[in-house]
């Protein structure tokens, strides 16, 4: 299994969608959203103690480079031939990393950190815990930050949870700077609107457990869990003195994630929530149904939508764009591979696209594609600016990694890693109004309506 996704997050990821898989039949190219972990820019928590931060954050450096040099005798010990099944595309710099790394001072110095374990340290040491952790460390030793290994129960986990269905809270969720899960958006009517959270929260605890220096698998493994049964999820909030306790019902998260209405005007208003498989179909069936009300304009809010799979954003850009290049991507080698439109449903009413700092990945190719083909305008605030491909690719153990293997560009040729697309024009989100429980307003959407109003 060979696969390609961009994100993040990434979205990878959510509290009930941690990463974004292709599906095992299929070798096609993915974005994901990164999403598993997607680093963007977040929001400063109040009560938050910075020594004690960066005491934590020193002494995880220390421990990562010591698991980091330990890997060969977790490789040993497993007696599993970590090798991908099938060929790794792509050309090479023509060193041998492995040797590089594993030669014989490191290996030497791996023995003697192990004896100084046992002999001195006063813990019983989880050995498959330790394995993990020295796996988790040379991945992350690359400076790839959105490189991740998955272990079988991983993979199946992912693959199970793109069939739409499964158990939790009804957020996505991704790592701060500061080593917390930060929401980054709130399923419509689940468990998490129900109950109170909101984007932006940062989670500090689930069940009274501290989840600073947790991954983000294992922060969604402790918020998931049985239908419902309840989770005790304590949050950090903006404008908030002390910490929210906010407790869940776990139930069944049935993933709707094209919602629509018909606003004044004919103006129609879609809102996409993730690139998943079923995006497409969803999208084609509100763009029918408000098409036959009599649509004249169109929003399309891809606010916090922080990505998912390339085929899914490749449909939906199929059924507005003319003729032409949808997204190109470009590998170490220079090689390219583009993702065109025959323009055979082609767009004729005026589109706005909504965005936030949080609009990421396979997001940010629809609204690079519709502006340059001059099918819409974006407004709101800079998109996240994740302009990266990563690839998935499985051990003949049943496990798998991902790593950035391309980078991918608009049709005009733009590169926005790093730096995101900016709004044809520009408002900032009111989230005073838009929380206000006697007149919630959302002055980004009003001001998308008064533009179409005029057009």
């Amino acid at each position: 299994m060979d696969y390609n996704n961009l994100d993040a997050e990434e979205q990878k990821n959510s509290a009930d969608n941690s990463e974004l898989v292709e599906e095992q039949a299929e070798a096609e190219e993915s974005f994901a959203e990164d999403t598993y972990e997607v680093d963007v820019p977040k929001k400063k928590a109040r009560k938050v103690n910075k020594q004690f931060f960066i005491g934590m954050v020193i002494g995880w450096a220390a421990g990562l480079i010591i698991l980091m040099l330990v890997i060969v005798i977790a490789v040993k010990a497993s007696g599993v031939r970590l090798v991908p099944k099938g060929s790794v595309q792509g050309g090479t710099t023509g060193n041998n990393t492995s040797e590089t790394v594993l030669d014989d001072y490191t290996i030497e110095k791996i023995n003697a950190i192990l004896t100084v374990f046992d002999k001195a340290s006063i813990l019983e040491l989880d050995t498959e815990k330790f394995r993990r952790a020295l796996i988790d460390g040379v991945v992350a030793g690359s400076g790839d930050k959105y490189a991740q290994y998955y272990d079988a129960e991983e993979i199946t986990e992912l693959m199970g949870d793109y069939g739409g269905t499964f158990f939790g809270i009804g957020a996505s969720l991704s790592l701060n700077s500061m080593g917390y899960a930060e929401v980054q958006s709130v399923y419509t009517n689940s468990p998490a609107q129900s109950g109170g959270v909101r984007e932006g929260d940062i989670i500090t605890q689930v069940d009274g457990v501290d989840v600073y220096g947790m991954t983000l698998d294992e922060i969604v493994a402790k918020i998931r869990g049985a239908e419902g049964t309840q989770v005790v999820v304590t949050v950090a909030r903006e404008g908030e003195k002390d910490y929210l306790d906010l407790t869940l019902t776990r139930a069944k998260i049935e993933v709707v994630v094209v919602e629509y209405e018909m606003k004044e005007d004919n103006i129609g208003f879609i809102h996409i929530e993730q690139w998943y498989d079923t995006t497409p179909d969803q999208f084609a069936e509100a763009m029918e149904d408000l098409r036959s009300q009599g649509m004249e304009k169109l929003i399309v809010d891809l606010r916090s939508n922080t990505g998912g799979l390339l085929r899914s954003v490749v449909s939906v850009c199929e059924q507005l764009l003319p003729a032409g290049t949808i997204v190109y991507t470009e590998n170490k080698d220079g090689v390219n591979q583009t993702y065109s439109c025959d323009g055979s449903h082609e767009i004729d009413i005026p589109v706005v696209i909504l965005t936030n700092g949080y609009t990421a990945s396979a997001s940010e190719i629809f609204t690079g594609a519709m502006k340059d083909h001059g099918k819409a305008i974006s407004l709101g605030t800079n998109t996240y600016g994740k302009g990266v491909v990563q690839s998935f690719f499985d051990f003949t153990d049943g496990t798998a990694m991902k790593l950035t293997t391309e980078q991918y560009f608009t049709p005009n040729g733009t590169a926005i890693d790093g730096i995101g697309i900016a709004p044809d024009i520009e408002v900032e989100f009111d989230s005073d109004a838009y929380y206000n429980e006697t007149n919630r307003v959302d002055n980004q959407l009003e001001a998308a309506i008064d533009y179409l109003k005029n057009k």
